[in-house]
């Protein structure tokens, strides 16, 4: 049993498709199969139910997939300790960031990390903050970032951002000449939306229902740039927090301020009772420095 085997079916099975397997692992798809079918082989069992496009664990594979994903969160852990013997921080830091967060926030604080600790290199997974708090919770992760809440139990939570959403329409809307709006004006809009595994997804609807309604959504993404160029047409409205509806301001977009305030908050997690290697200690102490008073 290789633990390229355990890898590749974890990934399958998290996926519960060969080719997102693929594409995540930057394996080809033929190779992360006859990997699979040698541990099939080798343990005796059929450890996937093949018969449709979504696949399943059997029931021997989930016992394999328990124990397997144990197996592998040991080994990393000897790893970390062992790279933590080295007086300079390196190893490799395994890290959840939801796609817009990490595209506007992150690049700058990445690349002066980087200038310090050249020998620390990180595996990104991007999702929406409720798979990153799963995951994070689960151990496939040491770190993430994520819109609250999450299990105050369960995690360290450090709130490194703080913002309030904004409206977002075109320049032909109706309300396009106000400077602010009350929430319950938008009742009977077309909104679009961040995707439902996004914190702000839920909780848009949530505020939308104290003020009497239920939201209208007729499109939902993890792509900001994409919802603002449906609003650039026109086809609907949006609510997103400040920083990024600064970035998607244009001719025919405008922003405005929306009552009652709806915040948002971002924040770094990692598992309480985890151990966390040196590499992630410095990453996690850098990142509060660099969002200290961030506003």
């Amino acid at each position: 049993m290789e633990i390229k085997q355990l890898l590749y079916f974890i990934e399958v099975a998290k996926q519960h498709s060969f080719t997102k397997a693929s594409q995540n692992l930057h394996v080809s798809q033929p190779n992360i199969s006859r990997m699979i079918r040698n541990l099939e082989e080798e343990v005796g069992f059929a450890l996937l139910d093949r018969t449709s496009n979504h696949i399943q664990l059997t029931a021997a594979g989930s016992i394999v997939f328990e124990e397997a994903t144990q197996a592998l969160q040991i080994l990393n852990h000897i790893a970390d300790k062992l790279n933590d013997l080295n007086h300079v921080p390196k190893g490799i830091i395994r890290m959840g960031l939801p796609p817009t967060i990490g595209s506007k926030f992150f690049p700058k604080v990445l690349a002066d990390f980087y200038k310090l600790y050249p020998g620390i290199k990180f595996d990104f997974v991007e999702n929406g903050s409720k798979t990153v708090a799963k995951e994070v919770g689960e151990g496939y992760l040491d770190v993430g970032v994520v819109v609250p809440p999450v299990n105050e139990e369960l995690f360290h939570i450090v709130p490194i951002i703080h913002e309030e959403v904004q409206l977002l329409v075109h320049e032909d809307h109706r309300l396009a000449r106000q400077s602010s709006v009350q929430l319950q004006e938008l009742k009977g809009e077309a909104f679009m939306l961040y995707r439902e595994d996004f914190t702000l997804h839920g909780r848009i609807i949530e505020a939308c229902k104290n003020v009497g309604f239920e939201p209208n959504i007729i499109y939902e993404s993890s792509q900001w740039d994409l919802i603002r160029g449906m609003v650039a047409n026109n086809l609907g409205v949006s609510l997103l927090p400040n920083s990024i509806c600064r970035e998607a301001a244009s001719s025919q977009i405008k922003i405005i301020q929306v009552t009652p305030l709806i915040p948002w908050e971002v924040s770094i997690i990692w598992r309480k009772n985890r151990y966390l290697s040196s590499a992630t200690r410095e990453w996690v102490q850098f990142v509060c420095s660099q969002f200290s008073g961030f506003d």
